[in-house]
């Protein structure tokens, strides 16, 4: 078994209020023509934030499809090649993000990303998780290297709806936990080492900075302004959350989580909704001591994370589509291997009802 220790991390990571009206100092040096994929629901934005904050760097902005899929990858790729640019940019949440880093890979390009929300750890990530056209997950692509850069306006996270800042918090949550379970066999993370201690000691104060920061910060984003505990729940969502997953390791956590996108009615909620719930039942399954649980119970309930299978569209569903569930987070390759110990379907199937009770409890 190798024991090799690996850290991945983006060349530069930026943050702050304004950070977008200045782009151009940190981003100018990686290119001077750039495809600009954005989200649909960021396209205005990005005309009027970007034209100021690029300045001399030329630019054409592509909508992105809504799904990051092999056929939308392979589209955005045949216009970066046509149009000659010499950068891809990503403007938008998760699935934007990992597909302009999946078209810079396939087109050999650098790659610059800016997240309007901060509602996964997906930013500064080697990785773009890829799904079915019909939303369902297909695979992990893993990349030969980070973005060059990640650029956080937290003025543009304030403004985004509370919900989306509450979901990175979900998605931030599990990832102390799965680090830990992971790094109990020195399985390698997905930094192609195992963790090194500076990865669990990041995933450690991510989970920290959540439960001291986690309800100040979600109640400033509902007036949309921006504090000092906002700026550290996006650090934590985005960097802590990023470099703590991938150089820590996955566990039981996201492949629940894969494992609930196979349900139709899951598919309106956020990645970091799902995956909050999923960590309570990477607790159970760990017999974690009672006081751990409901302090994660009790944090996901203060920010408005489900803790029932009710709260993920899933009232009175039946045994046989949870076994669905149970089934595909257990797949030969999922993550929930990582654990520590021998998992089947039969054990996840037990612990969601289990996690589903005590999300239940007055």
């Amino acid at each position: 078994m190798s024991m090799i220790q690996a850290l991945n991390a983006p060349s530069k990571y930026v943050q702050g209020v304004g950070a977008l009206q200045v782009a151009e100092k940190y981003i100018g040096n990686f290119g001077s023509e750039a495809l600009i994929i954005a989200d649909p629901f960021v396209l205005n934005t990005a005309q009027t934030l970007l034209a100021k904050g690029l300045g001399k760097i030329k630019y054409r902005i592509e909508r992105f499809g809504g799904e990051c899929s092999k056929p939308e990858i392979e589209r955005l790729k045949t216009i970066a090649v046509n149009e000659g640019v010499d950068l891809i940019i990503g403007f938008g949440g998760g699935k934007t993000l990992d597909t302009a880093k999946a078209v810079a890979y396939y087109a050999m390009l650098p790659v610059a990303i800016l997240p309007t929300i901060a509602s996964t750890d997906a930013p500064c990530s080697a990785l773009a998780v890829v799904y079915k056209e019909t939303g369902e997950f297909e695979e992990y692509l893993l990349l030969p290297k980070n973005p060059e850069i990640v650029l956080v306006d937290t003025r543009i996270i304030a403004n985004a709806p509370a919900r989306f800042l509450v979901a990175g918090m979900g998605d931030a949550l599990a990832t102390k936990f799965e680090a830990e379970a992971s790094s109990t066999r020195h399985l390698p993370a997905m930094s192609g080492g195992i963790a090194t201690a500076s990865a669990l000691a990041l995933a450690n104060l991510c989970y920290d900075t959540l439960i001291e920061y986690g309800l100040t910060a979600k109640t400033a984003v509902q007036r949309q302004v921006v504090t000092p505990a906002v700026e550290r729940i996006v650090e934590a969502n985005t960097l802590l959350s990023g470099l703590g997953f991938e150089s820590g390791g996955l566990a039981a956590a996201h492949a629940i989580h894969n494992g609930l996108t196979v349900l139709e009615e899951t598919h309106r909620y956020f990645h970091g909704e799902k995956v909050a719930f999923s960590t309570i039942v990477q607790l159970v399954m760990e017999n974690r001591p009672t006081d751990v649980i409901f302090e994660v119970v009790d944090f996901c309930r203060s920010v408005g994370l489900p803790t029932t299978l009710n709260e993920l569209g899933l009232e009175g569903i039946d045994e046989q589509k949870l076994r669905k569930v149970a089934e595909a987070a257990t797949a030969e390759n999922e993550t929930i291997h990582n654990m520590p110990f021998p998992v089947d379907a039969q054990m996840v199937y037990d612990a969601i009802l289990a996690a589903d009770a005590l999300g239940m409890l007055d």
